[in-house]
């Protein structure tokens, strides 16, 4: 069991960081303090956490450790490695080389990466933003557990997937490629002749004051910057080892909560891109991925977002334009809290209620009525999840998992007691089951009844 620190938020320090806000909005800030309590109580996440409305910082701390071995507590400025965030700002990087007029969007990479092979010509940077260029992500090699620990040049790291066959035609599918942004990286250093880091601390950081965000790196001091962990069999171990020059334009920078916020206000504020560039910035291809960054649209509205993972750590940003609500996560234990805790954050933010897990209230049903419930249900082609009756109880079995109890919280809506999730099963127009909704650490995903 590790330590933790969870500096509590009391009424009165809520109504400081609300400023003017009413009781109302108070409850709502201490309510976010009871939800990310929750997930440190499990020992799930250590970390950062900040939430702005409306020009207003209502929420800004650390919780758990920075560094488990000294026993120092994460607090609002404490430095993360903030994995794929980053591609924020490599999309919006290459928009400002775009306004400087060094590139364009549908320029070919070999305009830009001359060493191109043949296979990659009709590759745009378009395509590599969007990740609709069919190039595969090099962290889903094999060998990419053994190189990632060892130092290599750009053109060294891209060597290691440019002779690989492309996985479809460009401009043809979606999926998600490190390699693609990697490759953007290069072409920012190119184009503008500095180093990504560089570059991005010129036109980015400095004009936003971002004074906490920067290119990590495995040999440099970077004061207030927390250590890396990730679950083990027995408990909390360090994260392995990563060459942090390996991530680059993909997930190579490090940040604070509030340098975030500095980052979501400047951006979305109109003080780095023009209209039209902001525009392109937030227009999506294939899928819901825009330049760098993911466009969504729930029952809340609309919501600009991007999550992260890296060894060691993870993070969540997110921004509402509507309500102009930013939150942002960062944590430095490996798992899913943090994309988790941003959305239960988001939904506080929005005025929506969050229900934790030792608060969900069971009621009995019938045997007859949970069998309404039995069949298989598909997820993803080799991911299914059954349910079934035993006795009196609604079980339930995922592929390769151990069969676990199910408990009804209302018609067609269970929960798992042995992790925090839900289950929603959702009926056609005629009243049958048609589908089950699987939502777990911020994730949600449907399967369809077989």
């Amino acid at each position: 069991m590790f330590v933790r620190h969870t500096r509590r938020l009391t009424l009165p320090l809520a109504l400081l960081l609300a400023g003017t806000a009413t009781a109302a909005a108070a409850q709502d800030v201490a309510r976010m303090d009871e939800v990310i309590e929750a997930e440190v109580a499990s020992d799930g996440f250590m970390g950062s956490a900040l939430v702005a409305k409306d020009g207003k910082i209502l929420l800004d701390q650390g919780y758990g450790s920075a560094d488990l071995g000294w026993d120092i507590p994460n607090a609002s400025d404490t430095k993360f490695r903030i994995g794929s965030v980053t591609k924020q700002f490599t999309g919006v990087s290459i928009l400002l080389l775009m306004e400087q007029g060094k590139l364009k969007l549908d320029d070919p990479i070999r305009q830009h990466y001359p060493d191109a092979p043949a296979a990659w010509d009709g590759i745009t940077l378009r395509h590599l933003l969007h990740h609709t260029s069919g190039i595969p992500s090099f962290t889903g090699l094999d060998e990419f557990t053994t190189f990632k620990f060892l130092p290599m040049t750009l053109d060294e790291e891209i060597a290691k997937f440019r002779d690989l066959p492309l996985e479809f035609t460009p401009g043809e599918k979606f999926n998600y490629s490190n390699s693609g942004y990697v490759l953007l990286g290069a072409v920012i250093e190119r184009a503008s002749g500095q180093s990504y880091g560089e570059f991005v601390k010129a036109n980015i950081f400095e004009p936003l004051g971002m004074e906490n965000t920067g290119m990590d790196s495995n040999s440099a001091i970077i004061p207030r910057k927390a250590t890396g962990y990730a679950p083990g069999k027995d408990g909390i171990v360090r994260a392995e080892y990563v060459n942090m020059d390996i991530p680059h334009g993909a997930g190579a920078l490090y940040s604070t909560t509030g340098d975030l916020l500095k980052w979501q206000r400047g951006l979305f504020g109109g003080k780095l891109l023009k209209p039209d560039s902001l525009k392109q910035y937030l227009t999506p291809a294939l899928s819901k991925y825009a330049l760098g960054v993911v466009i969504d649209k729930d029952d809340g509205g609309r919501l600009y977002s991007h999550s992260g993972g890296i060894e060691g750590f993870n993070s969540w940003l997110a921004y509402d334009p509507d309500r102009k609500i930013t939150v942002a996560v960062l944590a430095n234990l490996n798992g899913p809290a943090a994309n988790k805790i941003g959305k239960q954050l988001l939904t506080l933010a929005r005025g929506e209620e969050i229900t934790l897990a030792a608060e969900r209230e069971e009621i009995t049903l019938e045997a007859s009525q949970l069998a309404e419930y039995e069949g298989i249900f598909a997820l993803a082609p080799t991911f299914k999840i059954e349910f079934f009756v035993d006795g009196d109880q609604l079980k339930t079995q995922a592929t390769n998992q151990p069969v676990f109890p199910v408990f009804a919280e209302a018609k067609d809506k269970f929960f798992l007691k042995v992790v925090d999730a839900q289950l929603h099963f959702n009926r056609d127009e005629d009243g049958s089951i048609k589908s089950v909704t699987l939502l777990q650490g911020g994730q949600v995903m449907t399967g369809i009844k077989e």
